[in-house]
């Protein structure tokens, strides 16, 4: 009798023991997924550069990685074509590198020396799955060269929507993984390997898209970083972008002058402001990708709520960009369950 209660007496920790281990290895599984689900949910658009090692390339059509172009090769190798763009900071001109097409870029004018160099620098440690692939630089002579993206700028999207060969494209599918892919970019940038990076060229919704290229394959890449400050925020280190007084609604509320008329603006007395006003524009650009395709009036009204948290005034309240696509991410998987006939496109989870 005695011996039957010491081996119940001992039986019971090793079941309790059991269900530790079990609940234990249920914790581990669950944050396991949840990082894989935001580090890109398996994406291939998602994952490294073709795992190239440090200061190295590969382009969407080649097989093996190879070393940044430097100076020697960009002055002999890459060849001009001709100009296909030009700011105030950069001249840009299709390119021609062993039979690969490449985007070399050309410092404009000296006056803008600090914002290309700043860019160069950004675009060295930014790179990754979210950013345009750096193919070489050189700066002595102010130039660098990136993949060349034939679809242009995200302000292409309706014009390339529109021509026959890429109607097919032209869903609310395809148009929510754009929107998708452009809160991720926020996301990296936010939580960069550099930093929180703010992106003070989208002033306006033309300037924002501008700063997007469009992929073959219908995804976005960041291509202009040339005005990205760094917020420190345990140091008390905001940011202001550029040295203008700024109107309209597309700007977040921190970023006017907050004195009216009553004193004329003087940009050392414009407070600063963190990653937060790049939430504020969301749902501005969300609106824009969307467009007025079949199905874009049911994405709206899911993403109202976060949409609406985005435009809240005060930028303490608003989201982090994690937040906006967690909320992105589940409504495109709840609509791609929901709705019949649409496999094949569940490639952003």
């Amino acid at each position: 009798m005695g011996r039957s209660n010491s081996t119940t007496s001992r039986g019971v920790p090793v079941v309790l023991v059991c269900l530790g281990a079990l609940l234990l290895g249920n914790v581990v599984i669950y944050l396991y997924l949840d990082s894989l689900q935001q580090s890109g949910d398996g994406d291939p658009h998602l994952t490294p550069h073709g795992a190239c090692p440090p200061r190295h390339f590969r382009m969407a059509n080649m097989r093996n990685c190879s070393p940044w172009l430097e100076c020697p090769q960009v002055r002999t190798e890459v060849r001009k074509l001709k100009m296909i763009g030009q700011g105030a900071v950069k001249q840009v001109f299709l390119s021609e590198w062993k039979g690969h097409k490449v985007a070399l870029s050309k410092l404009s004018s000296p006056d803008y020396q600090e914002d290309f160099l700043h860019g160069l620098s950004m675009l060295q440690a930014l790179q990754g799955p979210h950013v345009v692939v750096l193919v070489g630089l050189c700066s002595e002579d102010h130039t660098l060269v990136t993949e060349y993206h034939p679809l242009g700028s995200l302000l292409n999207l309706v014009a390339v929507l529109a021509q026959e060969r890429h109607r097919v494209r032209d869903t609310w599918q395809t148009r929510l993984r754009l929107a998708l892919d452009y809160v991720s970019i926020l996301h990296y940038l936010h939580t960069s390997p550099a930093g929180t990076r703010v992106m003070c060229d989208s002033n306006d919704l033309v300037k924002t898209l501008s700063q997007f290229l469009l992929t073959s394959d219908f995804h976005l890449v960041v291509n202009d970083l040339d005005a990205l400050p760094e917020v420190r925020a345990p140091a008390g280190s905001l940011v202001r972008c550029g040295h203008r007084e700024f109107t309209g609604e597309f700007v977040a509320p921190e970023q006017l002058w907050p004195h009216g008329d009553s004193q004329p603006f003087a940009d050392e007395f414009m407070p600063g402001y963190d990653e937060k006003t790049d939430i504020w524009k969301i749902p501005d650009v969300t609106r824009f990708l969307m467009g007025r395709v079949a199905g874009g009036d049911v994405v709206h009204f899911h993403f109202f709520q976060i949409n609406g948290e985005c435009k809240r005034r005060d930028l303490l309240f608003r989201p982090f960009a994690m937040d906006v696509l967690r909320v992105y991410r589940s409504v495109y998987a709840t609509m791609m369950r929901d709705s019949p006939g649409l496999g094949g496109s569940r490639d952003m989870l």
